[in-house]
């Protein structure tokens, strides 16, 4: 840290004492009309702008000192010092989670203490985790589209409408039940990702994005417009629960019954997601992704491999959409803003694009986060904010980067 460094980030502290001044500092009661000068806050602000930037310009300084080139043969020097019995903690856990054996074991662990989470604990915290669990399929179906194809998707909870809308209706004018319209609304949702797709094949990057925005704006006014069919504004109310066996439960009964339909629908898309990604046409859309013009010239089919990621990431959005719409039993409009799309592309983006324990602890970390600083309710998203600022500095490609496969080539040994 240098006597320049010190001065720069005094200088910060002070324009920043400066503009929050009329804020922070000076309040005004209109009943009494007599001011208050809170002059302590100032000297808050300036010490912990001062000591922040100085610990933020410290970390910078470690990060850029930190990084250390790959070698060439594909592994990190950190695993390499951990073969050789090298290293700190770090390069010994990054050891641990390249264990076959210790990776499944985590696995089955963590698959335990999903299941038995509802058991132990109460109807609000389960009522939290099947968001969180919903938001992993989004997460995970728009990892698709965006982590592997590279193709920026903002309307995305559009697919989850069109799900969450098809039960409903169908619930309401025909009394389809839950077990019906759980591929219903998947087959229309992935119906209208290829509708979608089949007028944006040829495009790519912002424009790209402005249309699907625009889609999911459209989809929304028309479920606002079509009172008549949607309810308007009013939404569809007295959505059948999902049944079991015509079995008679409880609120209590029913979000256990709905986080374990949900925690199978997660852990059926983590296993296509993952399968689609190892196979020919998940390999095609990697490549597309990286370079669209070079994986043309390779012979690959790009209009089929953008309707396909298109049809897939809708699918998961439609199915979660009648989760949804089965657990609030009331749908309208406001319910799929785009915010909500925002929302899901950052667990995508925050998580790890590409990389399918990212996405999912992208998605937890995004929903549960918020939710457990409801005790910290004024300060609870400034908090949220920050922590994500630092992360995007620190960690730009996601708390679980996508490890790219490497091949290595050996010849025969010589006798």
């Amino acid at each position: 840290m240098t006597v320049n460094d010190i001065k720069k980030t005094a200088l910060v502290s002070l324009w920043f004492v400066f503009l929050t001044f009329p804020i922070m500092v000076i309040r005004v009661n209109t009943i009494t009309q007599t001011v208050v000068w809170r002059w302590h806050n100032m000297a808050y602000i300036g010490l912990g702008t001062f000591l922040g930037g100085l610990l933020w310009r410290f970390a910078l300084s470690r990060r850029s000192l930190g990084v250390k080139p790959k070698v060439a043969t594909g592994e990190t020097p950190e695993l390499s010092e951990a073969l050789a019995g090298q290293g700190g903690w770090k390069e010994k856990l990054l050891l641990l989670t390249r264990t076959p054996s210790l990776r499944k074991g985590s696995l089955m662990a963590i698959l335990a203490v999903a299941v038995i989470f509802p058991l132990v604990g109460s109807l609000y915290q389960t009522n939290i985790m099947i968001s969180a669990l919903i938001y992993v399929m989004l997460a995970l179906g728009l990892n698709i589209v965006i982590g592997l194809g590279n193709m920026l998707h903002l309307g995305y909870i559009a697919f989850f409408a069109v799900g969450a809308y098809t039960y409903g209706l169908l619930h309401h004018y025909f009394g389809l039940g839950f077990w019906l319209a759980l591929p219903l609304g998947a087959l229309f949702s992935m119906g209208a990702g290829i509708l979608l797709a089949l007028p944006v094949l040829r495009l790519r990057g912002d424009y790209l994005a402005i249309v699907t925005l625009g889609f999911a704006e459209i989809v929304r006014i028309v479920l606002n417009n079509a009172r008549d069919l949607t309810g308007g504004p009013a939404g569809i109310s007295g959505i059948a629960r999902p049944s079991f066996f015509g079995l008679t439960m409880n609120l209590s009964q029913v979000s256990t019954y709905i986080y374990y339909i949900v925690l199978a629908m997660v852990c059926l898309t983590i296993f296509v997601v993952w399968r689609f990604e190892n196979s020919r046409l998940g390999r095609a859309l990697v490549a597309m992704g990286e370079d669209e013009i070079a994986a043309e010239a390779m012979g690959i089919d790009i209009a089929r491999t953008k309707l396909t990621a298109f049809a897939l990431g809708s699918l998961w959005a439609g199915a979660a959409g009648v989760i949804f719409a089965s657990r609030t039993a009331f749908i309208n409009p406001a319910s799929f803003t785009v915010w909500q799309s925002i929302i899901v592309l950052s667990c995508v983006v925050l998580g790890g694009m590409g990389s399918i324990p990212g996405v999912i602890v992208g998605a937890l970390g995004l929903i549960l986060i918020p939710e457990y600083l409801r005790a910290f309710a004024d300060y609870r998203m400034l908090i949220f904010g920050a922590v994500l600022v630092v992360m995007m500095v620190f960690r730009p490609g996601g708390l679980i980067q996508k490890k790219r496969r490497a091949y290595t080539f050996h010849g025969e040994a010589q006798e």
